[in-house]
């Protein structure tokens, strides 16, 4: 396990790490998720093997810190990812990344365009004030104290035992400041940060049985590549680990 200073305080942000060839991938989780629990399956397969992979926890999530007094914004998160990417001494690093993740990785290629060389993004949030059924949206409803004290523990019995295992190694102020940040979103919004992303090769999966992706014609028209996976809802690197692993190495 290694570990970098993300704020002035000095909390920390932890990740585990499979040495290798580079670019290294750089694996990002979604909300109330761990990297390695989403992401470790598919970095083993053989048609991944070889290269540099990390697992990175963002903050008040797994093992990283959880400070009370950080913000948790998409800015926020980003530079925390960024701390990660300076102290391993990687730049020109592939990201994969999941939902809230993805929301991430794409500020993180806005902020600091040198860390970053290709995007694998699955279901990622693009734009602000995600629809009254996505997660985000309902922890963001409460107040911060009210969920802290109540809803939080109602939270981990109705989203189900899967993510419950690692929602409940989230920190309660930590999940809810996450989803108010991810509900602001950035500015410009992730959405037009990604379209303008032109050096970048941009990979966006979706699972066919999430819907349609709106907005999908703009982000084709910017040189995004669009791929709808059969038999996948949002966590396609469960649902569908032979699709997701070809995504990442390349091969979709």
């Amino acid at each position: 396990m290694r570990q970098a200073e993300f704020d002035a305080r000095g909390s920390r942000i932890r990740w585990t790490e499979v040495p290798g060839a580079e670019p290294a991938r750089v694996y990002v989780h979604g909300l109330g998720s761990m990297s390695s629990v989403y992401h470790a399956h598919i970095a083993a397969r053989p048609e991944l093997a070889g290269r540099r992979s990390l697992f990175v926890d963002l903050p008040g999530h797994g093992i990283s810190d959880r400070p009370e007094h950080f913000g948790y914004t998409l800015e926020d998160h980003a530079d925390a990812l960024a701390a990660v990417l300076d102290a391993a001494g990687l730049t020109g690093a592939e990201l994969i990344a999941h939902s809230m993740g993805g929301a991430v990785a794409i500020v993180l290629a806005h902020l600091r365009p040198e860390l970053v060389s290709r995007l694998v993004l699955a279901e990622a949030n693009l734009d602000p004030f995600p629809p009254v059924t996505a997660a985000s949206s309902g922890i963001a409803s409460f107040t911060e104290d009210a969920f802290v004290h109540d809803a939080y523990a109602r939270l981990l019995v109705r989203v189900g035992p899967l993510w419950a295992a690692t929602m409940r190694l989230t920190d309660p102020r930590a999940l809810h400041r996450s989803a108010v940040g991810l509900r602001r979103g950035s500015d410009p919004t992730m959405r037009t940060i990604l379209e303008g992303l032109t050096t970048l090769d941009r990979l966006y999966l979706q699972g066919e049985d999430s819907g349609e992706l709106p907005g999908r014609t703009g982000l084709e028209a910017a040189g995004v590549r669009v791929v709808t996976v059969p038999g996948a809802g949002h966590n396609i690197m469960f649902d569908t680990p032979d699709v997701f692993a070809a995504a990442v190495a390349g091969r979709l």
